[in-house]
């Protein structure tokens, strides 16, 4: 296995990575909660909320960013 070339520019731009980025804190204050078990915190919130942020990491995945292309037009 070989990291692209530009993976610090994938890295710190791209939107997908951010997008996992933000499930996995959701995945993790999901575990929390289950954990403490906060009064009035429903289950699945935030599993719910890592389940729809992954949809939208996979989705920006297969969309151009100009911002990784180098246009900044």
């Amino acid at each position: 296995m070989r990291l692209i070339d530009d993976w610090r520019t994938v890295l710190r731009k791209a939107w997908s990575v951010k997008f996992n980025v933000a499930a996995t804190l959701f995945g993790a204050a999901e575990v929390a909660v289950a954990i403490w078990k906060p009064e009035g915190m429903p289950n699945g919130v935030f599993a719910g909320g890592a389940a729809a942020v992954s949809i939208f990491a996979n989705v920006s995945r297969l969309l151009a960013q100009k911002e990784l292309h180098g246009t900044d037009k």
